[in-house]
């Protein structure tokens, strides 16, 4: 009679969801399923050279192919060196299934060797998590977990596999049955709101005089694209748009005023602080975005349309919570006689022209890219100064053609986001654009590019510091630069050969041209681009200070 072992069953359950790749890194507590990776056909691993790289490339991926990512990493310190990737695909609502090996069951609770309470210790950031203890419940959890990893507000869920459930043995005809049977029902999020919240929507809009709509990574997560550009598009309300929001218009559109927040433009801003009614579609009121809760947008009426019940009022108390599926009530509202006179507001906020840079820095750098970059592009940033550059002043065209760590600030996450992306989406062209200080983080990954001929063009924005620390000790601490100044970088050049990619160094703005080739080939390529540190990002609206404190800069 034909067997299946535990770690088989994981492959299998894994390919009958439809998942094609995974990121992981071996250890002992998943021998079993390396060895049935050995020969198992239908999917594709990848190895990192970390667990961390592994965590931020399935987040890569997912953002980028709309599916949830998969990652696989042994107890111990394998487990949690997944933990801050994790917690970056919680901050930002990234579906991804983390597959963990842990000890024998014979052997949990003892501090045994490579033994850690994952469970315990991801909670916090995970949708779920499970401990498997009997192998005819491991094809069941694993379809729960990775349909819950993507079921309303999508996010991280982690499934620990003892090594002992891995290599026992049921039946082949028992897997089958598991297979089919029905996972218990997912908790859904069920809407609250009910006509009359559409009709006092209606009643709010149509006596606005000022109105804004905010739109934020829910829009992209609820594939409500379509119903929110067509409510901009008939009824002229100027719109503003979250870091996790980007790419849902881009800078052509008419009445898009660009990013808010503590970086935001100042016309998104200033509509922001000015208008009478706010309308925030799948966003949390995050602080970068706030800043002081109790001057954000004073003189205006609130209605936040939100899947998450728990984020209404979380942040700041709305006058209309809509709680439901954006898509669904967005239908609704454009079922509504709804006001389209708001050109002449939204025609007050103009976005101004910069004037062309006459050296080589970040604004020079991006300007250059938007005459390249168009919807065969992905473009993925860590976190620091070059993110917001790249967020204020580069034109992202297409929605999920932009990819970033928001909610948690991950440095060390742009090469192996750019990873999972490039893989996600082979016939794509993906841009790393990376600072000189996160990049040293996750540079171990660089061989992947080689070793998977992965043809990503990594964009070091190298300013020789950690630049936005350096900006805030600057502004707010007098200039007392604390162990911010990079004196001593790698040459990233020979890195990067050393890695088998071919690179150069840009060091004069009239060399950025070279950029337009560089893009053009199909081979990865590592570009150094050597930038003075006293390039800081502007505007700026000091944490937890309001729209009036901007500090606008040169």
């Amino acid at each position: 009679m034909k067997k299946i072992t535990g770690a088989k069953i994981v492959l299998e359950t894994l390919r009958y969801l439809g998942v094609e790749d995974i990121f992981g890194y071996p250890g002992g507590a998943v021998i079993p399923i390396y060895d049935a990776l050995y020969d198992f056909k239908g999917i594709n691993h990848y190895m990192t050279r970390h667990e961390q790289g592994a965590v931020h490339s399935a987040d890569g991926y997912a953002r980028t192919k709309k599916v949830p990512g998969v990652c696989l990493a042994t107890s111990g310190p394998g487990a949690t060196n997944l933990v801050t990737g994790i917690m970056t695909a919680h901050m930002d609502s990234i579906p991804l299934l983390i597959i963990t090996g842990q000890v024998s069951t014979s052997f949990l609770g003892k501090d045994s060797f490579q033994e850690s309470d994952i469970i315990g210790i991801t909670s916090p950031i995970t949708k779920n998590n499970y401990l498997v203890r009997d192998i005819n419940e491991l094809p069941t959890i694993l379809i729960e977990a990775y349909m819950l990893s993507k079921h309303g507000r999508p996010g991280p869920v982690l499934v620990d596999i003892p090594k002992n459930i891995q290599e026992q043995v049921i039946e082949y005809s028992l897997f089958e049955k598991s297979l089919k049977k029905e996972s218990k029902e997912i908790k859904k999020f069920k809407p609250t709101y009910d006509e009359r919240d559409i009709l006092t929507f209606k009643n709010y809009f149509n006596n606005s005089k000022k109105p804004v709509l905010v739109i934020g990574g829910g829009v992209l997560n609820g594939r409500c694209v379509d119903e929110v550009r067509e409510l901009v598009k008939r009824t002229k309300i100027p719109v503003v748009s979250t870091l996790m929001g980007l790419g849902v218009f881009n800078r052509d559109d008419e009445g898009y005023l660009g990013m808010l927040g503590m970086h935001g433009l100042v016309e998104a801003n200033r509509a922001v602080d000015d208008c009478d009614l706010l309308i925030c579609v799948g966003m949390r009121f995050d602080d970068r975005i706030i800043g002081d809760k109790n001057r954000f947008s004073p003189n205006s009426k609130k209605i936040h349309i939100e899947l998450d019940k728990a984020e209404i009022d979380k942040n700041i108390v709305v006058d209309l919570p809509i709680v439901g599926d954006a898509k669904e009530i967005l239908k609704k509202i454009l079922q509504l006689d709804l006001k389209d006179s708001f050109e002449i507001w939204r025609d007050r906020f103009k976005i101004a022209k910069l004037p062309k840079e006459r050296e080589l820095n970040q604004i020079a750098t991006l300007s250059v890219l938007n005459e390249v970059l168009d919807d065969s592009y992905i473009v993925v940033t860590d976190v620091g100064q070059h993110q917001m550059f790249t967020a204020q002043h580069l034109d992202i065209r297409q929605p999920f053609q932009f990819c970033t760590s928001g909610g948690a600030g991950t440095m060390g996450y742009g090469l192996p986001a750019a990873i999972g992306a490039q893989i996600a989406n082979p016939n794509k062209k993906v841009i790393a654009i990376l600072g000189d200080g996160g990049f040293q983080m996750n540079q171990q990954e660089l061989i992947l590019l080689a070793q998977y001929n992965l043809p990503i063009k990594i964009l070091i924005f190298n300013n020789g510091a950690l630049g936005m620390v350096k900006q805030w000790q600057e502004l707010f601490n007098n200039k007392r630069y604390s162990s911010v100044i990079l004196d001593i970088n790698p040459d990233f050049v020979k890195l990067g050969n050393a890695h088998f990619i071919e690179g150069e160094k840009i060091e004069s703005i009239e060399s950025l041209k070279r950029l337009k080739d560089i893009l053009k080939n199909d081979k990865p390529y590592l570009v150094d681009i050597q930038m003075s540190y006293e390039h800081n990002v502007y505007p700026i609206i000091p944490a937890g200070k309001s729209y009036e404190h901007t500090i606008g800069g040169e």
